[in-house]
C-alpha cells in the first residue's frame, strides 16, 4: 500500500490513493456493507462517542469503503478532507445549512444547476437566506452584488449549461478580500481537468453522479474542504443531516473512478471534434465550448482548465421548434439530463434540468429556448457527428 501520494501522477493516484489497510489484502477496497460496528470493550466505545478514538462506529458517521472514497478524492483536489454524501444535490444542501444561518446572503452564478437555485429561493428562503444570482464572469457584478451580510460566493464553472467560464483567481481574491468563503461546483471539470482549491477556492464540490463515477448507474456527491475548521463543520452537518453515502455506492464510485482519466481524454477529444463540426454547419446559430477560440471566455479557460471538457452547449437558427425537431430525432444521442457517462447524451435546459427557474431569469442567465445541451460519450467520433446531421437535417 502506497503511503506517499505527492510524487505520482493523476492516473496513478486515480488507481492507488485510494487503498485501505485491509488484512486480507484486498486488490480493490471491500464493500463493508454494515450500519454498525461492534466495540472491543466498553472503554473502547465511550472513547469513540467522546471523538477520542478514530475507530469506526456507525455507517451514518463513518465507513472504511466511504473513507477511502473520501480521502482518494480529497487528495485528487488537494484538500484537507472529503465528505462523501448521497447526491450533488446533498452536497450543495449540506455546504447552505452548515456554513449559512438566519438572515445570511449568499452570491452565485445565475446558470447554477437548476436545482441548487431552486431550493435556496424557494426553500431556504423561507427560513431567512438570502442570493443573489448574476453571471459571474463579470467580477465587477459580484463585488457590486456583496453586501454586509453576504457568507459565501458560489461559483459553478463552466457554468451549467451555458458553458459560461468564471476566473476563479479573481473569485478568490474577491471572497478573500471580503471575508467570504468561495465554494465551487467542478462537477463540469472534475479533478481532472481543474482544481479550484488550489486557486484560492475554500470549498469544492461534486455530483459524483457525473464525470467521477463516469458510468451512469449511482447517483452520489461528495464535498472537499481546504482547511480543517471547515471541513469539521460541514462534516458535522452532514452527520446531523443523515445524507450520508452508502457504502455499495462508494464502492461503485471507486471503481468507475479508476479510469476517469481515459475516459476524459477520449470524451473531450470527441467533443472538439463535434464542436468544430456544429461551429460550421449552416443551422447552427451559435456555439459555446471552451475548447473554440469563439468562446467568449477562451483564454480564462486555457489558464484554469487542464482540458477543454466534454460539454457543449449551443442554438440552432431555428430556435425552439428546430431544437425540439432535433431531440426528436437523434438517435446515437440519448435525450436525456445528467453527464459526464460513456454515452452521449442531449437535452433542453430551458424544459427539464432548469424547468424550475423563472422565464425571466433563466432569460437574464442565457437558458434560452434554442439552447441544446450535450454531453458527449467515447464513442467512435463519426458515428456522433453523423448522428447529429440527422438530427439537423
Amino acid at each position: 500500500m502506497m503511503k506517499n501520494h505527492s510524487d505520482i501522477g493523476f492516473n496513478t493516484k486515480l488507481i492507488h490513493s485510494g487503498e485501505i489497510d485491509d488484512q486480507f489484502k484486498s486488490a480493490t477496497v471491500p464493500i463493508y456493507q454494515t450500519s454498525t460496528f461492534s466495540f472491543s470493550s466498553s472503554d473502547e466505545g465511550a472513547r469513540c462517542f467522546a471523538g477520542e478514538s478514530d475507530g469506526y462506529m456507525y455507517t451514518r458517521i463513518g465507513n472504511p469503503t466511504i473513507n477511502a472514497l473520501e480521502r482518494q478524492i480529497a487528495i485528487l483536489e488537494n484538500g484537507h478532507g472529503g465528505i462523501a454524501v448521497s447526491s450533488g444535490m446533498a452536497a450543495a444542501t449540506t455546504i447552505y445549512l452548515a456554513l449559512m444561518s438566519q438572515g445570511d446572503h449568499i452570491v452565485s452564478t445565475d446558470a447554477i444547476y437548476g436545482p441548487a437555485r431552486n431550493i435556496m429561493e424557494k426553500q431556504f428562503s423561507r427560513f431567512g437566506l438570502q442570493s443573489t444570482y448574476l453571471n459571474t464572469t463579470d467580477a465587477s457584478k459580484i463585488r457590486e452584488a456583496i453586501r454586509p451580510n453576504t457568507r459565501i460566493l458560489y461559483i459553478e464553472t463552466p457554468a451549467n449549461p451555458t458553458m459560461d467560464i468564471t476566473d476563479l483567481k479573481a473569485c478568490a481574491d474577491i471572497a478573500h478580500e471580503k471575508g467570504l468563503l468561495l465554494v465551487v461546483d467542478n462537477t463540469f471539470c472534475s479533478p481532472y481537468l481543474q482544481n479550484p482549491l488550489d486557486l484560492g477556492a475554500d470549498i469544492v464540490f461534486h455530483s459524483m453522479t457525473k464525470f467521477i463515477n463516469g458510468h451512469a448507474d449511482i447517483v452520489a456527491g461528495i464535498i472537499i474542504a481546504k482547511e480543517k475548521p471547515v471541513y469539521e463543520k460541514l462534516r458535522n452537518m452532514m452527520v446531523l443531516l443523515g445524507c450520508n453515502m452508502d457504502p455499495h455506492q462508494a464502492y461503485m464510485v471507486l471503481r468507475g473512478l479508476k479510469t476517469l482519466g481515459i475516459r476524459i481524454d477520449k470524451a473531450q477529444q470527441n467533443a472538439l471534434e463535434v464542436a468544430r463540426f456544429l461551429e460550421s454547419h449552416p443551422k447552427v446559430a451559435w456555439i459555446k465550448y471552451p475548447g473554440l477560440p469563439s468562446h467568449p471566455q477562451y483564454d480564462v479557460a486555457k489558464k484554469q482548465m487542464r482540458g477543454d471538457g466534454s460539454m457543449i452547449s449551443f442554438g440552432l437558427k431555428g430556435g425552439f421548434s428546430a431544437a425540439k425537431k432535433m431531440l426528436d430525432r437523434v438517435e446515437l444521442a440519448l435525450l436525456a439530463v445528467s453527464l459526464g457517462g460513456v454515452e452521449t447524451l442531449i437535452q433542453h435546459p430551458a424544459s427539464m434540468t432548469h424547468a424550475k427557474v423563472s422565464a425571466e431569469d433563466k432569460q437574464k442567465a442565457g437558458i434560452t429556448d434554442d439552447l441544446i445541451r450535450l454531453a458527449i460519450g467515447i464513442e467512435d467520433v463519426e458515428d456522433i457527428i453523423n448522428d447529429l446531421k440527422k438530427g439537423l437535417e
